[in-house]
């Protein structure tokens, strides 16, 4: 058997289409490769798991077997308009074949130049000074950095459950244990935690009207008594809508409610938005749906349409705490608004715009969610179905079978890519099957997503 070009005919809307049963005899061989020259920390090999990608179009994945899937996760959310989209791809190439890198923060392509002003244009509210940056971690970093220089105070409160990247300064406010634990001697230790307002899991005594009331009272304990968090606090950050933490949405007025504090104490409010920004919850970004400006938002993922990109985008009288540049930037690197980089995401905000891609996420996630109640709803393994726009989580729990959640979650995700769909967990315990497909998601691609969740399912707990 040989492998397919990767120009082969793959449609934007195939459907599953499993010629071989995953990871086939191409995914092995290559697979072997990879393991014989990558760290062996990077990526998990097993005997079902992963399969070698070739192609991808819109919301299907071609392996090099010549499998066909569809894509659930648009690629941890990065491919919100779909893989491959024909804008993005031509304005990568004509960018490539005129300018492939410039000088960071020096001679500036006008690629970047364009981008900033069409990203702070597409920002909400007075948010318009932006530093670029080579990925979510980085730009989160940035926001922690600039809350210090505004502030003075290297105090950070995050949210258990959060996942903000693995850069040093992103991991002290990344609550995952695994990821933390082997590092941890190397990190600052500027962070307190707060449980994240969990409207399904209401601390012991807190009735879920009061859940975020009683969250908020600790957030201002900390606030007004730095002692209790070792450090001043300068900056609240949290992820509007968590993710990777099980995709958990905070109750009603909890955001308000900390753009309210962090007004009455001094400190800066950081929306991570590099999931559920560019339009994945149904708004171009989740802080409109709540109704609340922060002083610093960071974006990435979708923003590059594919690219590595990201940004944390400011308020002017925040931005301000940098010093002007005089030639050597305090944050900056030699890749700052890669041009190839910047004509994808210019290209990415012009789809975003033209197209409604935020009210297309609503209307394809409001779809898929109605799907997902009729096929799964009083199923004995699904605890909850959640989410919104295109950020959708399926949580299961144990029926007192004594198998742990995670192990059925993970079984679901192999079966589900046996039936030619791809699938993540995600969750604080591995225990939710995450659904962050792409816009161009068709109903037929819909049905195959849920139908292969389900079926899967079932055949991880018989």
């Amino acid at each position: 058997m040989s492998a397919l070009p990767a120009d082969a005919d793959l449609l934007p809307d195939a459907l599953p289409d499993v010629r071989v049963p995953p990871p086939g005899p191409l995914s092995r061989a290559a697979l072997a490769k990879l393991q014989a020259n990558e760290s062996p920390n990077v990526t998990a090999v097993a005997v079902d798991f992963p399969v070698v990608w070739q192609a991808a179009r819109g919301a299907a994945v071609r392996d090099l077997d010549g499998n066909t899937f569809v894509d659930a996760t648009s690629a941890f959310g990065v491919a919100l308009i779909g893989h491959g989209h024909p804008e993005v791809v031509a304005a990568v190439q004509r960018q490539a074949a005129t300018l492939l890198h410039g000088m960071g923060d020096v001679h500036p392509p006008a690629v970047r130049i364009a981008l900033l002003e069409a990203l702070t244009a597409l920002a909400p509210g007075d948010l318009g000074h932006a530093v670029l940056c080579g990925g979510g971690s980085e730009a989160v970093e940035v926001a922690q950095k600039t809350a210090l220089l505004a502030t003075a105070k290297p105090g950070v409160i995050a949210f258990a459950g959060s996942y903000h990247g693995l850069g040093h300064g992103a991991l002290d406010a990344t609550s995952r244990r695994d990821f933390r634990a082997p590092f941890v001697a190397q990190l600052a230790h500027n962070t307190t935690w707060l449980p994240f307002p969990d409207p399904a899991r209401p601390p012991v005594g807190v009735a879920p009207a009061d859940l975020c009331a009683h969250t908020l009272e600790r957030v201002a304990d900390v606030l007004a008594h730095p002692a209790m968090g070792g450090v001043p606090v300068g900056a609240v950050l949290i992820e509007p809508i968590q993710g990777r933490g099980g995709v958990i949405v905070p109750p009603d007025g909890f955001l308000a409610g900390l753009r309210a504090l962090c007004d009455r104490h001094g400190a800066l409010l950081i929306f991570d938005e590099i999931f559920t920004g560019c339009g994945r919850t149904g708004a171009l970004f989740a802080c409109e749906t709540a109704g609340v400006l922060p002083d610093l938002l960071c974006v990435g993922k979708a923003l590059g349409g594919g690219m590595p990109i990201a940004a944390c985008l400011g308020r002017p009288h925040v931005m301000a705490a940098w010093p002007v540049s005089h030639g050597e930037a305090l944050h900056t690197s030699t890749f700052l608004g890669h041009p190839v980089a910047a004509a994808a995401a210019l290209a990415t905000i012009g789809v975003l715009q033209r197209d409604g891609i935020a009210e297309q996420a609503a209307d394809v996630g409001a779809a898929l969610l109605v799907q997902l109640h009729a096929q799964l709803d009083g199923h004995p393994w699904v605890r909850a179905i959640r989410g919104r726009g295109l950020m959708l989580g399926v949580e299961l729990a144990d029926p007192q079978s004594g198998r742990p959640a995670a192990d059925v979650a993970w079984r679901t995700v192999t079966g589900a890519l046996r039936r030619g769909v791809i699938l993540l967990p995600c969750g604080v315990y591995g225990e939710v099957i995450q659904l962050t497909p792409p816009v161009v998601l068709t109903p037929a691609q819909q049905a195959c997503v849920v139908h292969a969740l389900r079926a899967a399912l079932d055949e991880a707990i018989a």
